[in-house]
């Protein structure tokens, strides 16, 4: 595989059950795709996602990555905070270092009833995202 083709995921570890059936999804759609799983990293919740995404981006070996995870309804706007905050912070990333990142996280906002039938479906729709950057907006070293 070449250097264009090395993708990482990240992975929140909250909704641990769900979000392993996430990742399940997310690396047969990579192997499918010919990408190169180069990383999993696995971190507590999503306002951990950005760093561990930044640290990914930074390594040349990884041309892109893709994100997984779940915010779920709560009582107050906590989740609609965490995932605009969250969200902001990942597009500032794919613009800062010109590489691509394909969101697979379910929600803000979703209900618990919801999120089972989404799990593989937004894994395998990041990962496609991903993909599809890749080859639109190839990585130029030179510039």
């Amino acid at each position: 595989m070449s250097e264009k083709n090395g993708v990482a995921i990240v992975v929140g570890s909250f909704h641990q059950v769900e979000t392993e059936r996430m990742l399940a999804a997310a690396v047969a759609a990579i192997e499918a795709r010919g990408l190169e799983l180069r990383a999993v990293v696995r971190v507590p919740g999503s306002y951990e996602k950005p760093l561990a995404a930044k640290r990914l981006l930074l390594r040349e070996d990884i041309a892109g990555l893709v994100v997984l995870g779940i915010i779920e309804r709560g009582e107050t706007a906590h989740g609609l905070v965490m995932g605009q905050t969250v969200s902001d912070a990942l597009m500032r990333l794919q613009l800062d270092f010109m590489k691509p990142i394909g969101i697979g996280i379910i929600g803000p906002e979703v209900h618990p009833s919801q999120i089972p039938p989404r799990l593989e479906s937004h894994a395998v729709a990041a990962v496609a995202a991903l993909e599809a950057m890749l080859r639109v907006v190839p990585v130029d070293k030179g510039k």
